[in-house]
């Protein structure tokens, strides 16, 4: 949504610098170099070895135990004797999260009875809760009658050289199982058997083993595979934005029926091709809402593409006769989540801004029409105009909660106003106008009803447990005041009040939490859920004067989960005293948790699509409210990357250099107070002219204080303060 701004700053010029322009440099090669490659957590081949063994774990009559490291040419060798009641056990570490097929290459084994040297494998992505069963496997989601192990993989060691390798299956019909694909940091080796796998292997013998090794799954996002990227004077921020890209990685991976979900989530029409996973170790099935973050970040690292839009069209092939639209393929497609149809359309719309693929739009613009219009307009009161969610649908967090419930109401504005972009670029501009005219109805009615004066912000909007289903209680949640926010349901005076409050209400050592108190549920209070908090951050880099609280809120988060087991990927949500918020089960790389690289990209750099494909763009960076002093990055587009470096420099003056497509354009937002003046210089000619510029969707520099420029594509150089 456009917002026109009248008495700001504009000047419009042409791709190349004035003769006589000052060269201005933020940082020596601002706007390329390699410096950012030192912060990539890839591993830089398919295959990879374990980094370390931990000693503390090693139990039992293990002798050599890092020669399965491959460093010395000496085997590591488990030996157990009959009445041994101690396995002789080692855990390897693989230094960081990974995902993939284990390998195990065998010196040999002796075995003195009937049966071979079992081995039992535990999977775990923290040493919490790294015990004699895995923390999670995907046994584990199967029902009783099917399930392939019961927490472990076991392997019968032959008594020659070979390699054994985790595939999902058995190595005896139905017995000497395993899972296949593990997301985990560490394994558990222990020589021992199954009682029910006799007589194919017994607990004792010797094993001796010469390397571990693991096959990456998931997309490997190796430096070169970067089209965008990000740096600043934080070094905290600069490397938290590659452990999301990481993050987001470990969970981008080809769909195969073996390992994703097995509650009924194999899907024909998924089969083969590349998704993005909600995570690593579990679900393993791609749900739409977590798209919403987790595309944002593969568009602004790597520009893949393909992942999203794969998931996109296959729910929408799935769309319910009355516009329900699946979350993902769970259950057969029938899972009953309220809000994810809404993110489809959001997401569908990132998708079209993001990679300028307006053909998709056209080709499923009827399944975004059915949704709005069919399946939640049935769901709008009578008199009020809002969504009236009933029992029986979940949610993101499977919350109890039915009603007028702020969230769902503000992202149902959110939603709207993304179809009704779409519509105008399509040229359908009566849908443009209803959904943009009932959007505004929405809000208008959400906060007549929802709105609480006595803190200054939203209620959840729905009754107390066993309470009258027309009572509100008093609770408040984060999503529905972040997303009120983001969709432009409130101005920014209100949108400081709740920010104020919630900050103020939840703060937390970990983040900031879901909800401000108990009512609904014991633990809400308690628990973060880094999906939702993205939401709230982004609406405090967007409201004028709050980006302080937000850098301050993103340490508390990022900090927390990049210095705590497993460090590194970003958790599923977080539980009370910051721990797993579902202890083991809890997925510990999830891409739904990687909101700091759209918050780093398109707030701090400031770059975000206007049009679609990056045809039209604004460059609009937050550089205060922080400790940073520059920043600098790189976006990919369809047409070319987009390069932004800023700086405030000593002497009292700003300065930002940019590069653009040629054939695009866009706005470029600078700061024009706080600085040694106020005169703004573009490519060496002083910016004087007055008109009203558009600016895409809420923004903190729609605010006083702003010079707003419009350009063209090309390298431009802007100096504040000169």
């Amino acid at each position: 949504m456009a917002t026109f701004l009248r008495g700001a700053t504009l000047v419009a010029l042409a791709a190349h610098a004035v003769s006589g322009a000052a060269v201005f440099k933020p940082r020596d090669d601002a706007l390329g170099g390699n410096s950012w490659h030192k912060y990539v957590r890839s591993p830089s081949d398919y295959l990879l070895r374990p980094q370390s063994i931990l000693p503390a774990n090693t139990t039992g009559n293990v002798t050599n135990p890092d020669g399965l490291l491959g460093g010395n040419g000496s085997p590591t060798t488990l030996t157990r004797n009959e009445g041994d009641t101690s396995a002789p056990t080692l855990v390897v570490d693989f230094g960081q999260n990974v995902v993939g097929i284990v390998s195990i290459t065998f010196a040999g084994s002796s075995n003195s009875s009937e049966g071979l040297p079992g081995l039992k494998l535990a999977f775990s992505e923290t040493q919490q809760y790294l015990t004699n069963v895995s923390d999670f496997t995907r046994s584990d989601n199967m029902a009783a009658g099917q399930k392939l192990t019961n927490g472990t993989d076991q392997i019968a060691v032959s008594n020659e050289e070979y390699t054994w390798k985790d595939y999902t299956g058995c190595q005896f019909n139905n017995q000497v199982c395993s899972d296949g694909v593990h997301g985990f940091r560490y394994m558990k080796i222990w020589l021992d058997a199954l009682e029910s796998d006799s007589p194919y292997t017994q607990p004792y013998g010797s094993v001796s083993i010469s390397s571990n090794e693991l096959e990456w799954s998931a997309y490997l996002g190796t430096p070169d595979t970067f089209t965008g990227w990000f740096e600043c004077s934080d070094e905290d921020l600069t490397q938290w934005w590659y452990d999301g890209v990481y993050t987001a990685d470990m969970g981008t991976d080809v769909f195969r029926a073996n390992e994703t979900d097995p509650r009924n989530s194999a899907s024909p029409t998924l089969e083969g091709k590349e998704v993005l996973f909600d995570g690593a170790k579990r679900d393993r099935d791609p749900y739409v809402g977590d798209l919403a973050v987790a595309a944002l970040t593969t568009y602004l690292s790597h520009d893949n593409t393909d992942a999203t839009r794969n998931i996109l069209a296959d729910l929408a092939n799935h769309q319910r006769s009355d516009g329900w639209i699946p979350p993902a393929s769970i259950n057969n497609y029938t899972l009953d989540l309220y809000d994810y149809p809404m993110w489809w359309v959001v997401c569908t719309a990132n998708l079209v801004m993001y990679t300028g693929d307006t053909d998709f739009a056209t080709q499923y613009y009827d399944v975004m029409k059915k949704t709005l219009d069919d399946y939640f307009g049935q769901n709008l009161t009578s008199n009020g105009g809002l969504l009236n969610k009933t029992n029986g649908y979940g949610d993101y967090a499977f919350l109890p909660r039915s009603g007028i419930i702020t969230y769902y109401n503000a992202l149902y504005v959110h939603a709207l106003k993304s179809a009704a972009h779409l519509a105008t670029i399509l040229g359908n501009s009566a849908d443009s106008q209803t959904w943009t005219s009932r959007a505004s109805s929405v809000s208008k009615d959400l906060l007549a009803r929802n709105w609480d004066p006595a803190v200054g912000a939203f209620f959840d909007g729905g009754p107390c447990p066993n309470a009258a289903a027309d009572t509100i209680c008093n609770v408040h949640a984060q999503d529905g005041n972040g997303l009120a926010v983001l969709s432009g349901s409130v101005n920014s005076s209100l949108a400081t009040s709740l920010l104020d409050y919630y900050g103020n209400a939840t703060s937390k050592p970990y983040g900031n939490a879901f909800y401000d108190n108990d009512l609904l549920s014991t633990g809400f209070s308690e628990r973060v859920y880094a999906f939702i908090s993205y939401f709230e951050l982004a609406a405090r880099f967007a409201t004028p004067g709050t980006s302080s609280s937000a850098f301050e809120e993103i340490k508390r988060l990022y900090g927390w989960m990049s210095t705590h087991d497993p460090e590194i990927t970003f958790w599923e949500g977080i539980g009370p005293n910051g721990s797993p918020y579902e202890e083991g089960f809890t997925s510990m790389a999830h891409g739904w948790s990687t909101g700091i690289v759209p918050l780093m990209s398109n707030y701090v750099l400031g770059v975000r699509p206007t049009g679609p494909g990056f045809e039209t763009w604004q460059i609009c960076p937050v550089i205060d409210g922080g400790v940073l002093t520059w920043a600098r990055g790189q976006v990919g587009t369809p047409r070319g990357p987009i390069r932004v470096s800023w700086s405030k420099n000593n002497n009292g003056t700003f300065g930002l250099e940019i590069e653009a497509p040629e054939g695009t354009s866009g706005v470029v937002c600078v700061p024009s107070t706080g600085f040694k003046s106020d005169r703004v210089v573009m490519d060496g000619e002083e910016v004087k002219q007055m008109a009203d510029v558009p600016v895409f969707g809420p923004i903190a520099t729609s605010g006083e204080g702003f010079t707003l420029i419009q350009a063209k594509g090309g390298s431009h150089t802007i100096l504040v303060g000169v």
